[in-house]
């Protein structure tokens, strides 16, 4: 699927679609009293220009039918502009019987994290089926954030303490970005995510298989899980096994089958998770992960252990 140059102005959705067509009426109208106003000035300087007479040239001091007409034009401008965005917000907002929300995303202090019927739980990307409208429920975990898939849909706030609602849909099955686009702390710039869009059929199969438990050690993998235990990895991190319930960091059940790790500052592959555990700082200043002292071998039992979470 190819991204396109300027994906804000290439709606994917028929909830996008009328935002995009209001920022282009908006634009050229914009567009069209700004050019008005400079050829205005060009023409009255050349034609009214003082030619060098005795004295000043005749003063104006008003002309009523012309300032009527002016006024006019621009309220009839800004009347057409509130009563075209009103229409598409009408168009973009849920309705009051929208029924329960089928997602809820959560945004924390730098990640998102979205949690789905049955059990499925993701972080930093949201899955959701095409050709039908899914109900998010937006939440915080700390601070004021702001959600928005440029392709899919409006943005909206997210508030603590505050359950907003946002209608999400996509036409066709591909990965569409989405970021924070409200300043919330010095990792603000990576808040990223990314909207999954699957056919009904993959993406039921895919709850299916994310609502599994985490997938139990391997030989290969069995140290790895023991040093993660040992850390207290589990404090901060939730994940479908005993003594896994922390909410500081991001749900680990099926890590590895993620595209983004850190917020979207890295894609997930194990060189780049291997980075990131050897100083999560360095890659994401201010992030809360912290720096543990692991050697070479520790990091590479820990990284196989999450790569085959999956």
């Amino acid at each position: 699927m190819s991204v396109p140059l300027f994906p804000v102005m290439a709606p994917a959705s028929p909830l996008a679609a009328p935002i995009t067509v209001l920022m282009w009426v908006t634009f050229g109208l914009g567009l069209a009293v700004f050019l008005t106003v400079v050829a205005s000035i060009f023409l009255f300087v050349r034609r009214y220009r003082h030619r060098g007479a005795e004295g000043e040239p005749p003063q104006v001091f008003g002309n009523a039918p012309e300032e009527l007409i002016w006024m006019g034009a621009a309220t009839l401008v800004l009347v057409f502009l509130f009563a075209f965005s009103v229409r598409v917000a009408a168009q973009s907002s849920p309705p009051t019987d929208a029924g329960t929300p089928e997602i809820t995303v959560t945004a924390r202090q730098w990640f998102w994290q979205a949690s789905y019927p049955g059990g499925a739980v993701s972080a930093n990307e949201i899955h959701i089926p095409t050709g039908r409208r899914v109900l998010l429920s937006l939440e915080s975990g700390d601070v004021i954030h702001d959600f928005w898939a440029y392709r899919l849909g409006r943005k909206l706030d997210v508030i603590p303490g505050q359950h907003n609602r946002l209608w999400l849909q996509a036409s066709v099955p591909g990965v569409y970005q989405g970021a924070c686009a409200e300043y919330c702390g010095t990792q603000h710039a990576w808040m990223r995510f990314v909207v999954l869009a699957q056919t009904p059929a993959e993406y039921q199969a895919w709850l299916t298989r994310t609502a599994r438990p985490a997938a139990a050690p391997t030989p290969d993998t069995q140290a790895g899980a023991q040093l993660y235990a040992r850390l207290g990895c589990p404090v901060c991190h939730a994940m479908s096994q005993p003594n896994a319930s922390g909410k500081v960091g991001p749900d680990l059940t099926h890590f590895g089958s993620r595209q983004l790790i850190a917020g979207g500052v890295l894609s997930n592959t194990p060189e780049h998770l291997t980075r990131w555990l050897n100083d999560p700082d360095q890659v994401k200043p201010g992030t809360r992960m912290p720096k543990y002292p692991l050697n070479a071998t520790q990091v590479a039992s820990l990284t196989r252990y999450l790569e085959g979470l999956k």
